[in-house]
């Protein structure tokens, strides 16, 4: 395959001329990289290298101004905004941020297209005039301040353009404007210089002047890069710009137009595959390229186009370790730095100058990856230690004070870089961003953990935070944290960390627009979907689509036609092309693939093998756990044995074994979070102290209304205390936690009139225990070792003569929850007779110690289904029975002693492995 740029070459030499005098002007500055290389095949003796240029460095130097950042532009526009804006009227500049940069495109392509600037706008003016939404006569004020703002559009233009002329400065279109302006007298005075332009294809207006300028006065000469297949298609885009030069173009009406060339029709393989998501098209291209490289070591005729840039990190990540020779060359955008998350952290933070911070935000920062290491000390990290502190005391709500409570004083300067208040000051936030840079550099050179990666990253927003620094002090338009975090997530969307390689050699990394001029046997696309290539319609303009038409500026049909030609252009001379797309639906952008694919189908000259794949992810079956009882396990159960197993520890075993071996064979706590609202576990615990406290004293003793009276006036006290205890320093005086606080204050007001209430009713209660600690002592048939069962019974009392155990519920059970048919299910079953097994096991202990006299009852008080009050456990005949017997007696705690024993024997059988159940 002969490269087009190689091609290029080898007529100019044909022609006579002489190369190392000749000025190359290419669409992209990497094209030049190329040109050299082929230039240096091509050569029989030495020569000093010819002028390259990419077309943007020749119009800036035409144009004489120098070119600025957009987030200069930005701070320029301001001032003239300002300048030319009542006081009252202005905007801050965060808010302006927010639409400048719009209307900064809308005057670069008003100038890149050498449009009549003050007819478009005066236009804009009168069809916002036309179209404002009020039918009032009288204008509002809000109507007035609308049509103001496209009233000025034109003086904010040329205000804005003359400051930067005046300055020599310039964004992309003004220059091209002025460079246009420029070109006689450059033609004049460089009528010995030959410019050669190659590989153009779509041309702004001044870029079309400009080169047919040079071309008429013989000063140039210009090779287009198209195919037959496009340009004799009058509806194919990739021929669209092309086929409008060449008509259009007096040069061409007495020159030949070079060239038109037929590799696209050449034998081609083209496989078009559909893959879901697209970090599974990364791990495609991994397998791809696993494949090419052993067919051939040498992959620098292979090029990857990432259709989306934020697929460059995964992809990095899916190239086979034999693959040693890359070259990246579209720059790793800053924004998916990790170092780019803690600043946008920091910023958010900090915007609202807080005097208390969120516990999510301390948390997401103290967990940072290159925050961490900066709370590491002699005894551990302290981070740790601090957010462990925040989730076991609830502190939804921190302050800088009790972090620096919490952290020992060698921490505390880190302390104070991210949480002292930054006062909306962007100064103090740039020097803290600095500061924090500092330190996290010198934590990595004192740990001897210098990374070069870690350093460049900390290097570039170094120096974003210095350009930042440098715009404030110059303009001092950054009044607020606010208008710092959208300065700083404006420059992370253009600044990029750029690789370093070969460009010449191995495998070729790149986007689409990098792609400009170079040739490869190997192309593989991603991301070949519709809405990214092409992008499909966007407005992102406040110039109207028929506004567009009328001037001749580009529309989004031609935004589709340049990356038409791009993508065609990529696959005309390649021999192998791999197109991949997204096969998932997603929300924003589909599922559907490119039409580019289709429109080769449909031309016919190529077939494209369809393939909808996946990369090989292994697929994990889903199997349950197993986990045979080991030595140590079994041990483990003896020391437990000894220490006690409580009703819930068996119906968590009930529920499923796994947990029951994580939570007491292995010793794995629940992990803490901070409640930020109150849990069921707090209300209930709550609900269950201060029912002690009140209920305890009477132990032995009649319950009458004097007692319960006196309950009701101590509630509030009691329980605030209870909350507070148990809920640590989170807050429970307002929002959710001051609804539930009051709902537990209800439930036990409510509990006290039941109570009243059945005593009114000529009922005798006697309190004889509450929150009673029972501990049995059981011989099992089957083991060598004694087994222990343990719990608090929360009340026990004698009603009317009948002996009660209690057990309080602050969730809602029914009736049915407390009833069992068949005696094996107690144990099996878990939602339905985990409640009936808990008052069994009460009462089994309970008459273990003989601490009653059967018969008894057993059951549940549910606060939230208080109604029915006290929900006797009953067994059942059948299913459908009514009937029951709801009074424990000896065969009852027999039965069920037969089932205890049974599953305590499972749980401690050496045969029987732990098996994880699947719940729903």
């Amino acid at each position: 395959m002969s490269s087009f740029i190689k091609t290029v070459l080898l007529d100019l030499q044909q022609k006579g001329l002489n190369l190392e005098d000749l000025y190359f002007i290419l669409p992209s500055q990497r094209a030049g990289v190329f040109l050299k290389h082929h230039l240096s095949q091509i050569i029989d003796k030495p020569i000093f290298a010819p002028h390259i240029l990419s077309i943007e460095t020749f119009v800036e130097e035409l144009s004489g101004l120098q070119s600025l950042s957009n987030t200069d532009l930005l701070f320029w526009l301001y001032k003239s905004y300002l300048s030319h804006t009542k006081r009252e009227d202005q905007d801050p500049f965060e808010s302006f941020a927010s639409w400048a940069q719009i209307l900064l495109q809308d005057f670069n392509e008003i100038d890149r297209y050498n449009t009549n600037q003050d007819a478009i706008f005066d236009y804009l003016k009168a069809i916002k005039e036309l179209n404002h939404w009020s039918l009032e006569a009288e204008q509002t004020h809000l109507v007035k301040s609308h049509l103001k703002f496209w009233q000025n559009l034109k003086d904010y233009y040329h205000i804005f353009t003359g400051e930067l002329l005046q300055n020599k400065k310039g964004y992309q279109g003004l220059i091209y404007r002025e460079a246009t302006e420029n070109l006689e007298a450059y033609i004049e005075n460089n009528s010995n210089k030959t410019h050669i332009f190659l590989g153009f294809n779509a041309l702004n207006t001044c870029e079309s002047l400009i080169i047919q300028g040079l071309l008429q006065s013989d000063l140039a000469h210009i090779y287009w890069d198209t195919d037959e297949a496009f340009v004799n298609d009058d509806i194919h885009d990739a021929g669209l710009f092309i086929r409008t030069h060449k008509a259009q173009w007096n040069y061409f009406k007495k020159h030949p137009f070079n060239w038109i060339t037929s590799h696209y029709s050449d034998k081609k393989h083209i496989e078009a595959i559909g893959i879901p998501k697209f970090v599974g098209q990364a791990k495609y291209i991994g397998q791809l390229l696993q494949e090419l490289s052993s067919e051939s070591k040498d992959l620098k005729s292979v090029a990857v186009v990432l259709g989306e840039e934020n697929l460059l990190i995964p992809l990095l990540n899916s190239i086979p370790k034999a693959i040693t020779q890359i070259n990246v060359t579209m720059g790793l955008p800053l924004r998916f730095v990790p170092l780019a998350s803690l600043f946008e952290q920091l910023l958010s933070v900090h915007k609202n100058n807080p005097e208390k911070y969120y516990f999510k935000a301390v948390i997401d920062i103290m967990s940072h990856p290159s925050i961490y290491s900066l709370f590491e000390t002699a005894t551990g990290n302290i981070s740790s230690h601090i957010i462990d502190y925040i989730q076991s005391n609830n502190l939804v709500y921190t302050t800088v004070t009790q972090l620096k409570k919490i952290a020992p004083t060698p921490i505390h300067p880190i302390i104070t870089i991210l949480f002292n208040s930054w006062e909306n000051d962007p100064k103090t936030a740039l020097a803290n961003c600095t500061e924090l840079i500092l330190h996290i550099k010198g934590n990595l050179i004192a740990h001897k953990q210098i990374n070069s990666l870690e350093l460049e990253y900390l290097y570039r927003f170094n120096t974003l935070f210095n350009k930042v620094s440098e715009l404030n002090d110059n303009y001092q338009y950054l009044n607020s944290i606010e208008s710092l975090h959208r300065v700083y997530k404006d420059l992370l969307t253009t600044e990029t960390l750029d690789f370093k390689g070969e460009p010449l050699e191995g495998l070729q990394i790149m986007g689409m627009l990098e792609s400009r001029v170079l040739d490869f046997e190997t192309v593989i696309i991603s991301s070949v979907n519709e809405g990214i290539l092409p992008s499909g319609k966007t407005n992102n303009s406040f110039i109207p689509f028929d506004v567009k038409l009328e001037n001749n500026l580009p529309t989004f049909k031609e935004k589709d036609a340049v990356y038409t030609y791009h993508f065609y252009r990529l696959i005309q001379r390649a021999k192998n092309v791999y197109l991949l797309y997204n096969t998932e639906i997603d929300a924003l952008k589909g599922g559907e693939k490119s039409r580019f694919i289709t429109q080769i189908d449909i031309e016919g000259i190529h077939n494209i093998k369809h393939t909808i794949s996946s990369p090989n992810v292994p697929i994990i079956e889903k199997k349950l756990q197993h986990i045979p009882k080991t030595g140590s396990i079994l041990d483990r159960l003896k020391a437990l044995s000894d220490k006690g197993f409580s009703p819930s520890s068996l119906t968590n075993y009930i529920r499923n074994p796994i947990d029951f071996y994580y939570e007491k064979i292995l010793g794995i706590e629940e992990f803490k979070e901070v409640e930020e609202n109150i849990a069921a576990n707090t209300l209930g615990s709550a609900i269950h102290n201060t029912l002690e406290e009140l209920y305890k004293p009477l132990e032995g003793a009649l319950l009458t209304l004097e007692h319960l009276e006196s309950f009701k006036t101590r509630v509030d006290l009691i329980i605030a205390k209870y909350f507070k205890d148990l809920y640590k320093d989170g807050d429970f005086s307002s929002g959710k936690n001051l609804i539930i606080f009051e709902i537990a204050k209800r439930y036990i007001i409510n509990f006290i009139h039941f109570e009243m209430e059945a005593i009114k009713a000529g009922n005798t209660i006697k309190i004889l225990a509450i929150e009673a600690d029972e501990t049995v002592e059981l011989q099992i048939e089957g083991l060598d070792f004694p087994i222990k069962l343990t719990g608090k019974v929360d009340r026990i009392d004698r009603f009317n003569g009948m002996t009660r155990i209690i057990d309080y519920k602050s969730g809602k059970v029914e009736q049915n929850k407390v009833e069992i048919v068949n005696w094996d299910a107690i144990t099996t079953d878990y939602d339905k007779y985990s409640k009936s097994f808990q008052v069994l096991c009460y009462a089994y202990m309970t008459h273990q110690k003989k601490t009653i006299q059967l018969p008894v009852e057993a059951g549940i008080i549910s606060f939230k289904n208080l109604g029915p009050g006290f929900l006797k456990f009953g067994k059942k005949e059948s299913t459908y029975s009514r009937s029951k017997n709801q009074q424990i007696d000896e065969d009852t705690l027999k039965n069920f002693e037969i089932e205890l024993h049974k599953l305590i024997l499972e749980i401690c059988n050496p045969n029987i492995d732990f098996i994880e159940k699947e719940l729903n």
